[in-house]
């Protein structure tokens, strides 16, 4: 896998992180994982929402998986999950799962990716989302080859 530079974008507020999610909706692939890591309340659950709802092309109840560990949608035939990982103790509990499977049928978004050990895909596309001011900070790397260049985030400015 070759390192590939970070790229950071500043979100304002949650109509940002919501187009960030559409945007994501447009270059994602099947094969294609998103590590979302920060901490609680950093805009983990509002991205992977984002991207579910614009990807169905509708609004549709997208809950947090927290308790269900996994959540799955159908888009035009094209599988996604949604992973809370937070309540695993254990990276073999992801087999069970069936997560790794859906790392090559499906798109895939972990939160809490630190709980995966070893089960990373290599071409998993990280994204940190953190505080700042008053808005977050959203932090890519990794993905496959030629990812992170079609990801084109409005900075808000103007």
């Amino acid at each position: 896998m070759s390192a590939t530079q970070p790229t950071s974008f500043f979100l304002a507020d949650d109509t940002a992180t919501t187009a960030l999610g559409a945007v994501l909706a447009k270059v994602l692939q099947v094969g294609d994982t998103v590590l979302l890591n920060g901490p609680i309340g950093a805009g983990k659950t509002h991205l992977a929402r984002a991207f579910i709802q614009a990807k169905l092309g509708r609004l549709e109840d997208v809950p947090s998986p927290t308790f269900t560990l996994v959540q799955t949608y159908n888009a035009d035939g094209l599988e996604v999950w949604h992973a809370d990982l937070y309540r695993l103790s254990h990276p073999d509990e992801v087999l069970e799962l069936g997560l790794d499977s859906a790392f090559e049928t499906a798109i895939c978004f972990v939160e809490w990716p630190d709980r995966l050990g070893d089960l990373v895909p290599d071409t998993a596309l990280i994204i940190t989302l953190s505080q700042q001011e008053n808005g977050r900070k959203a932090t890519f790397s990794g993905g496959r080859e030629g990812l992170l260049s079609q990801i084109q985030v409005s900075h808000g400015d103007g």
